[in-house]
């Protein structure tokens, strides 16, 4: 019969408003201390890994747009002959402008891409079904 795993001991330093507050609530809650310091470290934990699955998301989803983007381009932009190649290079500062000017705007506006793409694939499929 296996024994349970026995916890490990910490020491840590609390600042002396953070210690009152977290003694006063433990008294409220009739709990212990380290209870309760354990249990407000497991949800920030939770909380971290959550913003952190997130951000994994948003970037896995910014690097699928532009792969998918430079693929399309790729695929669809013939190479021009060299006098209309040097007229675009000329305008080419003027189209990027634009471009991070529009960008800009949508990041300061919305909504994201990030928002309009389902968390899973249930939520996508349910509402292609919806638009049908």
């Amino acid at each position: 019969m296996a024994r349970p795993k026995k916890k490990a001991q910490m020491s840590v330093y609390l600042d002396p408003d953070v210690m009152k507050t977290l003694s006063a609530y433990a008294a409220r809650r009739e709990q212990p201390m380290p209870l309760i310091a354990e249990a407000a470290i497991a949800k920030r934990l939770d909380q971290q890994d959550r913003r952190l699955a997130r951000l994994e998301r948003d970037v896995g989803i910014g690097i699928e747009t532009l792969a998918l983007f430079i693929r399309f381009w790729l695929a669809t932009t013939p190479p021009l002959p060299e006098p209309a190649a040097q007229a675009a290079r000329a305008k080419a500062g003027a189209r990027y402008d634009s471009f991070v000017a529009t960008l800009g705007c949508r990041l300061s506006q919305g909504p994201r891409l990030r928002q309009e793409i389902p968390e899973d694939l249930g939520d996508a499929q349910q509402g292609t079904a919806e638009k049908t």
